[in-house]
């Protein structure tokens, strides 16, 4: 079952383009529904029907999995027995009239202006790794662009000088500007830390982990989590905390939200909007908190 998940997985990468982080989901999907078959006593996907679908979606209840978490399992299950009828290993799809379960969508997080700054004073020293670390956050906090952007910017895509990058992907490209705290954490970075951390070694990536490898976007989010706690926030951090924190603290100082939806990048400018909802309520709380005749 193994084996045919992965030929899943490659097709969908081939045919479909996934990005890595679906095709991560989808294999940990399809393997945890596989070992449940196999305590099940079955051995073939092919041997499958919508019975017994719902008795794993009912264990999944019973383990308390969130919504989000069986919705999507529904998502790769239809796609992966879709794949089943394209190669001819099936005339039906027993996922098809899966109904996922409502998701009700959290607000994102987002850090205060104060507690940005605790954290991102936390990479202090002059050590390659930790000038390597503050160039990185506060080029994400500047910037606001997503963190597989973030980890995929080569060299050419930044002009440290004029104080701008650009982010391109497979439709589009955009240009974000970025201010002198960024810029100044930039250069050290480029004199002092990213020589040691590339060594002779041509690379065009902007930043590498300790290796001079591609740095993986769980590894950024360890290190966020690291200077978190080392900051004492209480929140649950994660680099997309630091893509709503500007966000809304750009919203919230007045920025225009047709601009903001093109820094970010957004489609939609309903998806930029949840960032003026968060600013509002922010703005509603703090009156009530420090308003004199409240």
């Amino acid at each position: 079952m193994t084996r045919e998940i992965e030929a899943f997985i490659s097709y969908m990468h081939e045919e479909r383009q996934t990005s890595e982080n679906t095709e991560s989901a989808y294999r940990i999907d399809l393997r945890k529904f596989a070992m449940f078959l196999q305590q099940q006593g079955v051995e073939d996907f092919a041997e499958i029907n919508g019975s017994q679908l719902q008795l794993y979606l009912r264990e999944l209840e019973r383990q308390g999995r969130k919504a989000a978490t069986i919705s999507r399992f529904i998502a790769s299950a239809k796609a992966f027995f879709a794949w089943q009828m394209v190669i001819g290993k099936r005339s039906d799809n027993p996922a098809r009239d899966l109904r996922a379960p409502k998701v009700e969508k959290k607000p994102p997080e987002i850090l205060s202006v104060e507690e940005i700054t605790r954290l991102l004073e936390q990479p202090a020293s002059s050590a390659p790794k930790e000038l390597r670390d503050k160039a990185m956050m506060e080029l994400l906090y500047a910037t606001g662009i997503r963190v597989s952007e973030l980890i995929s910017l080569r060299l050419e895509d930044i002009n440290v000088a004029l104080e701008y990058l650009i982010c391109r992907d497979e439709y589009k490209e955009r240009t974000v500007p970025f201010g002198g705290t960024a810029r100044s954490a930039l250069e050290s970075y480029l004199e002092k830390s990213r020589p040691h951390l590339v060594g002779d070694e041509p690379c065009e990536l902007l930043f590498t982990n300790c290796s001079g490898e591609p740095m993986s976007r769980q590894g950024f989010w360890k290190i966020v989590k690291h200077y978190g706690k080392q900051a004492g926030l209480t929140t649950e951090i994660t680099p997309h905390t630091l893509r709503h924190s500007f966000a809304a603290h750009l919203l919230s100082n007045g920025a225009d939200l047709k601009s903001v939806q093109e820094l970010m990048g957004h489609s939609d400018i309903s998806t930029t909007q949840v960032y003026m909802q968060l600013s509002e309520r922010k703005i509603r709380e703090v009156y009530k908190e420090t308003h004199p005749r409240m």
